[in-house]
This record gives C-alpha cells, structure tokens and sequence, in this order.
C-alpha cells in the first residue's frame, strides 16, 4: 500500500489544501494528512480544531486519515512508512520554500521524497492570511474554505483576532 503525507498548518483547512488531498488521493491507496506544529507560526486555531476542520472537510474521501503531528515531519514519514509528501504549489516561491525544505528533509532522511502539486487556478490567491483578513471584516469567505466550516472560521476568527 503506497502512503503518502499531506503536512501543513491548516490554519485554517482552505479550498485549496482540499483540493491538493483530494488529487493526491488519486495518486496514492492512503493519504495522511497532518496537522503539524510550526514553530515559527502563531496559529489562531489550536490543533484540535485544524485536525477537526479537516476531518470535516475531508468527510466522506476514501483513503484519508486527519492526524495531528508535532515533531520533524521525517520522523512522521518513517513512522507511516511513506512513499512521499505532497505540497501545493501556488507561486513561484512556493517552490522555492519547498525545494529548500525538501533538500533540508533529504538531508535528514536520505530516502524523503516530495511530489509538488500545482494549485488550481482557481485556488491560487488562497492563504490563511488573506482567509483570515477577509474573516476578520465580516468578508465573505465561503470561496476560500469549505461550507462545512465557514461559521466556524468566521466566528473563531472575530473572537480571537483583536481590533485595534
């Protein structure tokens, strides 16, 4: 059974990073997906919350398991036995951040392997930040996360970002 990780912040679960589990599943016979701990980011959501916003996202995907991760994504990848990871691609320094972090995760681990996915179109605007900002107007954000979680990252996002 080949198994790949989807590693990411998810902070919040955006159209996009469904997009990119839901083509990885087509690649793949088991796809986890881990809600990791950045140590240089400040999540608004805490772990649970991510892990529950894509679980929820995701219900219903065949070959998928949501976990929460929070150590190098190295030790994650001997520990599922992966083939690979996958990211999304939506900019050209996207891929330079991941070409950097992937030759520093194949120093690491000699057999870590990455398959890059290029966002959809679409998608490419999408980030956490602009999510976030939008959400924190009252914006409309139902074009950049799943129906299932709008109300719930709206809400969150008004009480625990602070006005200045």
């Amino acid at each position: 059974m080949k198994t790949f990780v989807f590693p990411g912040s998810f902070d919040p679960f955006s159209l996009g990073h469904l997009d990119i589990a839901k083509r990885a599943t087509k690649l793949c016979d088991r796809l986890v997906v881990a809600v990791m701990n950045n140590s240089v980011k400040h999540p608004t959501f805490t772990s649970q919350e991510r892990k529950m916003m894509a679980e929820k996202c995701l219900e219903g995907t065949p070959g998928i398991e949501v976990i929460t991760h929070d150590s190098l994504l190295v030790d994650l990848f001997v520990k599922v036995d992966a083939a690979a990871v996958v990211r999304g691609l939506r900019s050209e320094s996207d891929f330079r951040n991941e070409a950097e972090m992937a030759a520093a995760n194949k120093l690491l681990l000699p057999e870590y392997d990455v398959i890059l996915l290029p966002c959809s179109a679409d998608l490419a605007f999408t980030s956490s930040t602009i999510i976030k900002e939008v959400a924190f107007y009252g914006g409309n954000i139902s074009r950049m996360v799943s129906p299932s979680i709008v109300d719930f990252v709206a809400t969150t996002i008004s009480e625990r970002i602070k006005r200045d």
